[in-house]
């Protein structure tokens, strides 16, 4: 049996790598270290629960004596475990440091101590900054972070990479475009404005609009991370995308469409602080030296999103049940 330490599990992209890992492996056993923030939720692995290859762990991934005792019978890290909203970064930095920046620190420096044999660190394409109209992100783009959020994810790739080139720690980086998929928190655009259409409210669109993401279907990103971890090059970076870019404006439109309702549905509200306005990522490398490519189209992977959210209102209800103010 390989024994995997996930952290972060409860979260959206974690509960998906875990469901990933635990149907495609019999001989995996996976640990799931959560702290169960707001945004953590152990109802998101409600039907893995009683998987006999698999336990959950409540805590804090910056407490060293309990990453310690963990990570001393696991044969890898999966470190998914961060403060993810923008917003909330510009609102208050200081937890963005606390968990991105101290905690991947730590869970660097216990697997160190012990000699794990890899370490996988889960980042994000926010890290470079933002594009123009043309172009894309690659593994060599130079990191230019703009919001608090994206400042904390670039310092702790800047740690991984410094304990793999330091220490010789076996470490690997996944840079992704915009998930989308089951079981995301609705503060995020998608699960967020079907919330508020479903409730009658008017969906908030920053801006014009026309700021450009790529978005990626949850579990083909579980996939590429399941790729990297088993085949990639120790102490390189692999971009991630799902060349699907699409403006918010389209996003909202295709959801309004998909929910019945029409633009008078929209409400334009002041752009957030330091905006990214375009990002797009290269898969070249990722693809030609590992063999993945994403293979959900986002016609299909947008539908089975809706439909999901759709019939999975109880879900959503027990979120706004425990966090009134989750999406506000």
């Amino acid at each position: 049996m390989k024994k995997l330490l996930v952290t972060g599990g409860a979260g959206f992209i974690g509960s998906c790598f875990i469901r990933h890992i635990l149907k495609k492996y019999n001989d995996y056993e996976v640990i799931n270290l959560d702290l169960l923030t707001y945004c953590g939720n152990l109802e998101n692995l409600e039907d893995i629960k009683n998987n006999s290859n698999y336990s959950f762990v409540h805590g804090d991934i910056c407490d060293k004596d309990l990453v310690r005792s963990l990570v001393k019978d696991v044969d890898y890290v999966v470190n998914f475990a961060a403060e993810s909203h923008v917003d909330n970064s510009i609102k208050n930095p200081e937890i963005f440091i606390k968990t991105n920046v101290q905690g991947t620190l730590n869970l660097l420096q216990c697997s160190k101590e012990i000699g794990i044999e890899k370490f996988l660190q889960v980042s994000t394409d926010e890290v470079y900054g933002s594009l123009g109209e043309d172009g894309y992100f690659y593994e060599t783009t130079p990191l230019a972070p703009n919001s608090p959020y994206a400042a904390s994810k670039a310092s702790a790739d800047m740690l991984v990479r410094a304990y793999y080139n330091t220490y010789g720690l076996p470490t690997l980086i996944t840079r992704c475009s915009n998930n989308y998929g089951p079981y995301q928190y609705p503060e995020k655009l998608i699960p967020f404005f079907i919330l508020k259409i479903k409730k009658g409210e008017k969906v908030p669109v920053y801006g014009d609009g026309k700021n450009v993401r790529d978005w990626l279907y949850v579990y083909d990103h579980c996939e590429a991370i399941d790729t990297v971890l088993h085949k990639g090059k120790i102490g390189e970076v692999y971009n991630i995308g799902g060349h699907n870019e699409k403006t918010n404006l389209e996003i909202t439109r295709l959801i309004l469409n998909a929910m019945g309702k029409d633009e008078n549905s929209i409400e334009y509200v002041a752009d957030r602080l330091g905006h990214d306005r375009r990002y797009a990522m290269s898969n070249d490398k990722i693809s030609n030296e590992l063999g993945w490519k994403p293979l959900t189209s986002f016609e299909d992977g947008i539908k089975l999103t809706i439909d999901w959210y759709l019939n999975h209102s109880e879900w959503m209800e027990h979120i706004e049940s425990k966090n009134t103010d989750c999406c506000h």
